[in-house]
């Protein structure tokens, strides 16, 4: 191990973000790097391979005008660590973890590497308890568990953010059935915080989410990555917010509930970076090792046995071309349990949330809800709505196969059954009562009530 920093001017060529430095003496992989440039500025960068006394690293900034002659390389012993203190909360960095909000930076507690630490598979506990997102379709048919990887799955054009920024403003951990009725009995503030981080943002996006950010004032902490800034910091970006929420959970005993949005735009980075070094192209041109990356971030959920706090996570990911199918939903959902899936088609209709209810699904709900935790006829409330809701689909989707399917085109209503339209008055219903949800925030309680009043109107077993 090196006692100092050591410094070269061996710099053989630059390839984009990518430097080559040659007759380098000791190096090693993730060790943090300082690029000096004529100009006398300092800009970060990482050590990515090692070929004998090549190095290869790559800069978290823009490398364009850069001199060979004039610039070097300081390797300074260290990977890439993360400043941790509650000081964090109510904060506002980049994908760097320097400050955005225009306050000055605090004072570290600790320092800890952004990879985090491994979980022992055998030290982890089974997701339990339920996070109220105020999302009824979430937290009525979808719930959210405690300790719980739940991807949301977008498509280009549909309002991901509206639906980011609502869970944002009122994800809520509650106290059993009581909680579920009583507000006073939710846990919000200095034992639960949502990190969030934010990649490749638009301007637009951007004052967005700084207004639902403003709006919240406290209970969170922020990582914004623009689109034009270093693609490195994207990549960084939700590591350090995993650090962030790794300490506040492990270390202080909070629940923390993290969102990434958008993880296409970490993919893409991900992939322009494997572009950058010539490496091999697995499907679409991603890495062959994006399967491995994004469970070094996914897996960074979860609990531990007879330990306080919780990370769970609800990383957004657009499809492309709306695409399940695509290598990034795909992988993402190897690694994660369920999915929330946004339709185009309620989109359309002017439904909000656009959540489509028949390929979303939470495998770990059964976990978190009940008795002691929402509210005992939960799981049959949310299985008859599931239920007639499929029955009411399947009249009315037009492109089925069976010619019951098909049936309200062909003959009209008047030609059907009267359960038949009792089943297609029902979807209209549950779309535009259940799921429709403008601004306001729903408690479970009243999700459940919602649901049961929709089912006892149509006569419908409960």
């Amino acid at each position: 191990m090196r006692l100092s920093e050591h410094k070269y001017g061996t710099i053989t060529s630059i390839a984009g973000p990518l430097l080559f430095v040659h007759d380098v003496m000791s190096a090693r992989i993730g060790e943090v790097v300082k690029v000096q440039t004529p100009d006398n500025r300092q800009l970060d960068a990482e050590v990515l391979e090692i070929h004998g006394d090549t190095v290869l690293i790559e800069v978290y900034a823009e490398t364009h005008g850069l001199d060979i002659k004039g610039t070097s390389v300081i390797f300074t012993d260290s990977v890439k660590r993360a400043p941790l203190s509650p000081d964090m909360i109510g904060r506002v960095f980049n994908g760097s973890f320097q400050p955005k909000d225009g306050f000055p930076m605090f004072l570290p507690e600790k320092w800890s590497p952004i990879t985090g630490f491994p979980m022992n598979p055998s030290a982890r506990a089974r997701p339990v308890e339920f996070i109220e997102t105020g999302v009824s379709v979430i937290d009525g048919l979808n719930t959210l568990v405690k300790g719980q990887k739940l991807p949301v799955f977008s498509c280009s054009g549909l309002p991901s953010k509206e639906v980011v920024a609502a869970v944002l403003k009122n994800a809520r951990l509650i106290g059993g059935e009581e909680g579920a009725r009583d507000e006073r009995i939710t846990r919000h503030g200095s034992d639960f915080i949502v990190v969030f981080a934010a990649l490749g943002l638009t301007f637009y996006e951007y004052s967005f989410y700084k207004r639902v950010i403003d709006e919240m004032q406290s209970g969170f902490v922020a990582f914004v990555n623009m689109a034009d800034e270093p693609v490195m910091e994207r990549l960084l970006a939700p590591r350090f917010a995993l650090s962030v929420a790794e300490y506040l959970a492990f270390d202080k005993g909070m629940d923390v509930l993290v969102i990434i949005t958008d993880m296409t735009n970490y993919c893409d980075a991900l992939r322009e970076v494997s572009t950058a070094r010539e490496e091999l192209p697995g499907r679409r041109g991603y890495p062959g090792y994006m399967y491995s990356d994004l469970a070094s971030l996914y897996e960074r959920a979860g609990r531990i046995r007879e330990q306080q706090g919780s990370v769970t996570m609800l990383p957004v990911v657009t499809m492309p071309e709306d695409d399940i199918t695509h290598p990034i939903p795909d992988l993402t959902g190897y690694i994660t349990e369920g999915q929330i899936v946004l339709s185009r088609e309620l989109h359309q209709k002017g439904i909000f949330p656009p959540v489509d209810v028949l390929p979303s699904l939470s495998r770990l709900m059964q976990r978190g809800i009940g008795k002691g935790h929402t509210r005992e006829d939960h799981r049959h409330i949310s299985n008859l709505l599931y239920k007639y809701y499929a029955k009411g689909r399947d009249l009315r989707r037009l492109e089925a196969i069976r010619d019951l399917r098909r049936l309200e085109a062909i003959v009209g209503r008047e030609g059907m059954t009267e359960n038949d339209k009792e089943m297609l008055n029902f979807a209209d219903s549950f779309e535009g009562e259940f799921l429709q949800q403008r601004a306001e925030r729903r408690s479970i309680f009243e999700t459940l009530e919602i649901g049961l009043n929709l089912l006892k109107r149509f006569k419908l077993e409960t």
